[in-house]
């Protein structure tokens, strides 16, 4: 192996180590602001350094074919010396202008989803049901008018037709009774009211 090529394998390892500072603290980092489970990071410390080593050999077969020699390691070692006493406080603070960035962007994203989607279908539902229960205050004014309009009507065919309805009524009333059919009709009557006021007073 030439000279120049040693002196190549030692500047990729230098900046191998170099990279492997810069990652190291982005996850020191980033598992510190992301609040991860401490049972994880055994298993993310083993991750980063398997990856590590794998980048590294990949690096040092590019250079030199795989050959592990003395000056690969010192290298490595200046490498991350160089970036831990020059960079390490500038990566660290990218890492967290970065995390903020992306935290504001999130939080701008939202907002802005909330004012031209949620709150404009929240208004929108709140126009419906309340337009719902104008039409149905109204419907049951009409009826309750329509009623008193036809109430003449309705004394006038019961007094009418009372003298044919008296007989059949007393033959039938039994029969009813049994079969509790008013009762009925009245449960009936009342638990479509009661769903009927949930519906209008549901927010």
């Amino acid at each position: 192996m030439t000279l120049s090529m040693q002196w190549w394998t030692m500047a990729l390892m230098l900046l191998s180590g170099l990279g492997m500072g810069a990652v190291f603290d982005s996850y020191r980092i980033l598992s510190l602001e992301l609040k991860f489970p401490r049972w994880w990071l055994p298993f993310l410390d083993l991750l980063y350094w398997v990856a590590a080593a794998l980048i590294v050999f990949r690096v040092l077969y590019a250079g030199n074919n795989g050959e592990v020699r003395v000056y690969v390691f010192l290298g490595l070692l200046l490498g991350v010396t160089v970036y831990y006493f020059l960079f390490s406080r500038m990566v660290a603070a990218i890492v967290r202008w970065t995390i903020l960035a992306v935290r504001g962007l999130i939080r701008f994203i939202i907002g802005m989803l909330d004012w031209t989607i949620v709150k404009p279908l929240v208004l929108l539902y709140k126009l419906i049901k309340v337009i719902f229960s104008f039409g149905a205050a109204i419907t049951i004014f009409l009826l309750k008018v329509v009623l008193q309009l036809f109430r003449p009507f309705w004394l006038l065919a019961k007094w009418m037709l009372g003298p044919v309805i008296r007989p059949i009524a007393g033959r039938l009333g039994p029969h009813l009774d049994r079969l509790r059919l008013g009762s009925r009709l009245r449960d009936a009557g009342n638990r479509i009211a009661e769903r009927w006021k949930k519906l209008i007073r549901k927010p």
